[in-house]
């Protein structure tokens, strides 16, 4: 599949915040190149009667909670469209997202993700219909439309002929396991302090190796859980 265009779909309340997001930078130009296309579907066109997607909870409670049936259509409608698609739902119960699965996603899934609202939604739509659920960090967020953004913004990247450069990400953090080295540009003095000498040196092996160097250091002092976790 990792031939094939990418494609996702955002099922929101608010497709809106999506729609715009995906206007700009590297979204756009992977659009344009037909290496990957984003759809949103706005729930409410699914919405039952009296135009609702929401109720309040069984058992009482404070907020409201996204109904099943709405979801249930709206996400049986996007698996009509994206064959081989996996359903994800956005959740701080969900799998912690890190880039090996940034990069996992990217090579072989369509997506169709879920930005849920208000309290949630109900069980038995992620009974029925999601196949994982995904979270983005310890946080809460107003809803799942952010969160979206952000897999989109990931997943797209990784995607070949996204970037300008087809090497743009692999040295870039966690793309290896390590945070990233630190970068130097014009001029080469700010405020008394010296880019690198050996960034201008000129001696591709000798960058190469300090850039390693670095790598490791910023990343014991910064994230040590790291090189614990490659170690591991």
């Amino acid at each position: 599949m990792s031939n094939e265009i990418r494609q996702i779909c955002v099922i929101s309340v608010f497709p809106e915040i999506v729609n715009n997001f995906i206007q700009y930078g590297v979204l756009k130009r992977g659009q344009e190149k037909a290496l990957i296309n984003i759809e949103s579907i706005n729930l409410r066109d699914f919405s039952d009667k009296n135009g609702y997607v929401d109720d309040k909870p069984y058992g009482g409670g404070a907020g409201m909670v996204l109904q099943a049936k709405p979801l249930i259509d709206a996400t049986r409608y996007a698996k009509s469209k994206l064959k081989n698609s996996k359903c994800i739902y956005l959740s701080p119960k969900g799998k912690k997202v890190d880039q090996a699965l940034i990069t996992d996603t990217a090579n072989n899934d369509n997506l169709i993700i879920i930005a849920g609202r208000y309290e949630g939604v109900d069980q038995r739509f992620i009974d029925l219909e999601v196949d994982e659920e995904w979270s983005i960090g310890d946080y809460i967020l107003s809803g799942g439309e952010v969160a979206a953004c952000v897999l989109i913004d990931a997943i797209a990247r990784m995607i070949p002929g996204v970037l300008g450069h087809e090497d743009s990400n692999k040295d870039e953090s966690f793309s290896n396991g390590y945070l990233e080295y630190p970068h130097y540009t014009r001029p080469e003095i700010v405020e008394n302090i010296s880019a690198p000498e050996v960034l201008l040196s000129g001696n591709h092996e000798e960058i190469r190796k300090w850039r390693e160097k670095q790598a490791l250091l910023v990343t014991n002092d910064k994230r040590s859980d790291l090189i614990k976790k490659k170690l591991s």
